[in-house]
């Protein structure tokens, strides 16, 4: 999430009523989490094991809860709570907005879209040409639809994204400041749920085609024609790369990358990233090796029998 001005250090310091080292003018211009941060971002890190990992990130602000040796050419913000801390910068600079009407004012709507009855279009949302919005849709807030995309009835683009922090007293809630993006030329089933970024953007590639009854987790990365069937779930932060089919009943867990021209068959369960080829099962395994055991325990129970 980028801010539409830079910061100071000095000044997201005062909003955060934290200690902080660095420059007080050294220059902040979003936040992100560790898998896509870039220069001039803020990173929040509340954990040991993972100082290392923040504090060597391409960030230049380390959100942090202990004071450390800061590294050359970046800045520390010393929080008790960088969890709390980065949903306050969240709030503030990308509040959210309640809409006062079905399909709100700022709402951008391209020449030949057409608009079901009962859709809801949020706060700058911005939808291109000749696109076909089936009743009962839900476009939250920041979302971007492009030209020839068809969304069918019931599914919610930019929920909030399934992200907590588990607590004593309950689970707290990373707030989503991030968007949807649907590219042009891509089909959405009925009731399909696409969640927005926590801080950066959920992207569906042109030319993809989604079945009925899909999640798609936040800041997951589809690419470009991809097939997706009916009752997938695919977790956050996942890179599914272009022209990969992924059939019904598909479970793929957070943060993995599927190589281009993958096929998963369905009801298998990704446990890890993959290269390209045809997987099959939970975990999932190459997909005639797959056969091959099931063949010979076909066979096996079937002698047992004689």
């Amino acid at each position: 999430m980028k801010f539409k001005q830079p910061q100071t250090l000095e000044q997201i310091a005062s909003l955060l009523e934290v200690e902080f080292v660095g420059d007080n003018n050294f220059s902040i211009t979003g936040i992100n989490e560790i898998h896509v941060v870039e220069k001039g971002d803020i990173v929040f890190v509340d954990h040991p094991k993972y100082y290392d990992k923040a504090l060597n990130s391409a960030a230049t602000t380390i959100l942090i809860n202990k004071k450390v040796d800061c590294p050359e050419g970046k800045a520390l913000l010393i929080s008790d709570d960088p969890f709390r801390d980065f949903n306050k910068i969240t709030k503030h600079f990308n509040p959210f907005i309640a809409s006062k009407s079905s399909i709100a004012e700022s709402a951008i709507i391209g020449e030949g879209t057409i608009i079901q009855p009962n859709v809801f279009i949020g706060e700058n949302v911005a939808i291109g040409k000749n696109c076909l919005i089936h009743a009962n849709v839900s476009i939250n807030n920041n979302c971007v639809i492009g030209d020839n995309v068809t969304i069918h009835a019931n599914t919610v683009l930019g929920g909030d994204a399934f992200y907590y922090k588990n607590r004593p007293e309950g689970f707290d809630k990373l707030i989503s400041g991030g968007r949807v993006v649907v590219e042009d030329n891509v089909d959405l089933g009925a009731s399909c749920t696409i969640d927005r970024g926590v801080t950066g953007d959920t992207t569906i590639g042109e030319g993809t085609k989604v079945d009925n009854q899909v999640h798609i987790g936040h800041d997951t990365l589809i690419g470009k024609k991809c097939l997706i069937a009916a009752q997938t779930g695919i977790a956050g932060c996942t890179v599914i790369e272009d022209e990969v089919t992924i059939w019904g009943q598909v479970g793929i867990i957070s943060g993995l990358t599927i190589e281009k021209g993958t096929v998963l068959m369905a009801q298998t369960g990704v446990t890890k990233s993959l290269k390209k080829g045809i997987y099959f099962g939970t975990p999932q395994r190459e997909y005639r090796q797959t056969l091959r055991e099931v063949i010979y325990l076909k066979n096996v129970t079937n002698q047992d029998k004689k």
